[in-house]
């Protein structure tokens, strides 16, 4: 059976640090890319940050989380975890992992490549 299935989420005080992962697992093929959503209350879902191993592989991040995020894959096949570091309230929201597979072009801004959900881990920062 495929899943995709995050976990590592919690409630930290501002300045705290969390570690999410994902596994997308059941699935024959690797990931061309891997990424992290978030969507707060009444605001639209954003990217993160991304990964992917092809072409020599790579990252992206959202301006908002530079130098305080850091995505990264696992050793096992279609992992991935976002260490997060000095996190601020604004970061609260719902963080979701996102898989993108059987894409002949490869562009990680595209949220439409992405093609296979997990359903979120919740994760709050009070100040």
């Amino acid at each position: 059976q495929e899943t995709v299935v995050e976990s590592g989420g919690g409630s930290v005080q501002a300045g705290g640090s969390l570690t999410l992962s994902c596994e997308a697992s059941g699935y024959f093929y690797s990931a061309n890319c891997m990424r992290w959503f978030r969507q707060a209350p009444e605001t639209q879902r954003e990217g993160v940050a991304s990964s992917w191993r092809g072409g020599g592989g790579g990252t992206t991040y959202a301006d908002s989380v530079k130098g305080r995020f850091a995505i990264s894959q696992g050793d096992a096949e279609n992992t991935v975890y976002l260490q997060m570091n000095s996190l601020k309230p604004d970061d609260t929201a719902m963080y979701y992992c996102a898989a993108a597979f059987g894409i002949a072009t490869l562009d990680p801004m595209d949220k439409s490549q992405y093609n296979t959900w997990g359903q979120g881990t919740q994760v709050t920062v009070s100040s």
